[in-house]
């Protein structure tokens, strides 16, 4: 089901009706018969859990990168792909699922991933200032962090470096002893040793999750040769008018319109700020329209009753501390502010609006 492109120059208010558009298209096709049935093949076939640690930047979308069907790889997205798991919140979230995936009798396979763009180091992170070795360190470090929760032995939860090169969309797995394995290197005469390789590049890894991890790089493989063959532009404007709070995004993978903020951090403000001021200066460069821009929050709920009534406080909450800060620091910003509050339907991905605007 084709999108129609994002109305970049219109009213902020056609800009809000096209995002609400895009949230019902994309809840439709999760769930179809077809969707519905791929989901369940892959997961027959592939038991092992996935998620993957990354940075709110909507061109890392690894589903679509590694063909992947789309609900199989939960995400966990944040400004620069900053992550520590002595956070509170990240600590919990992290591992009521992992406790929820070992008591199904799976394995885990927990990605953690920093970006970079092989052309021009300004397409890189700008969570990290374009410094790819400090963001590749820091994923290190959070690997470091995984282990200390979940043990060292990897024998349920493995923890994966992973580079993702943008300009290609190309994952970098990283092994034992400094090696990595670019899919950018290698062709489809690659494809018979690949097992292998990983063998080689990641002999702790359980032999299920290395199984259920080989999918994933041979879709990366048959899209990078795909995007080979077709026209790209590189060089896209950041011309981000939303900020969004909250989890439950996986919907909104748009490169350079969305400032996505997890509720991670114990300091919520400081990524706020951030996120307000590259919204002030697209606006000043005339990237984006002047008439407003969306503050949008977002928590995903499995359950009707207790679990929805609580995932309606905390989106309520996090959007009001959002506003808050907005307010009391950005005055020339708060008055073109758009507020929608919103949770997440989890086993239909549907976004429910909250209230209507004011």
């Amino acid at each position: 089901m084709p999108h129609s492109p994002a109305p970049l120059n219109s009213p902020i208010n056609e800009r809000i009706d096209w995002l609400f558009d895009l949230a019902r298209r994309h809840a439709l096709e999760y769930a179809s018969p077809e969707a519905w049935l791929a989901r369940q093949h892959h997961l027959a076939r592939h038991p092992t859990a996935i998620l993957v640690m990354k940075c709110m930047d909507g061109r890392i979308n690894i589903p679509i990168a590694t063909q992947t069907p789309k609900g199989i790889i939960q995400p966990f997205r944040n400004l620069g792909g900053i992550f520590n798991l002595g956070w509170p919140h990240l600590g919990e979230t992290l591992t009521a699922a992992m406790e929820k995936i070992v008591r199904s009798g799976r394995q885990a396979l927990v990605m953690t991933t920093y970006h970079y763009s092989r052309g021009d180091e300004r397409r890189g992170c700008a969570g990290f200032h374009f410094r790819t070795d400090d963001a590749r360190a820091h994923t290190f470090e959070i690997r470091r962090e995984i282990a200390t929760v979940f043990g060292a032995g990897h024998g349920t939860v493995y923890p994966l470096v992973c580079g993702f090169e943008t300009d290609e969309e190309a994952l970098v797995v990283h092994g034992q002893q400094g090696r990595s394995l670019n899919m950018a290197d290698l062709s489809e005469a690659d494809v018979a040793g690949l097992p292998a390789r990983l063998l080689d590049l990641l002999p702790d890894m359980p032999t299920q999750i290395r199984a259920d991890l080989l999918p994933l790089l041979l879709g990366n493989l048959r899209h990078i040769a795909a995007l080979r063959q077709t026209e790209r532009a590189l060089d896209i404007e950041h011309r981000e008018w939303m900020l969004c709070v909250g989890r439950g995004f996986d919907w909104l993978h748009l490169p350079n319109l969305a400032l996505i903020i997890g509720p991670y951090s114990p300091d919520l403000a400081d990524p706020i700020r951030q996120a307000a001021r590259i919204i002030r200066s697209n606006m000043q460069a005339g990237r984006i329209p002047d008439d407003g821009f969306l503050l949008l929050s977002s928590v995903p709920y499995e359950d009707i009753g207790v679990d929805r009534a609580r995932a309606t406080l905390k989106s309520n909450f996090l959007a009001d501390f959002a506003a808050e800060v907005l307010q009391r620091e950005f005055a020339d910003l708060a008055p073109l502010m758009q507020v929608r509050k919103t949770v997440l339907n989890w086993h239909s991905r549907t976004v429910e609006p909250l209230a209507p605007p004011a």
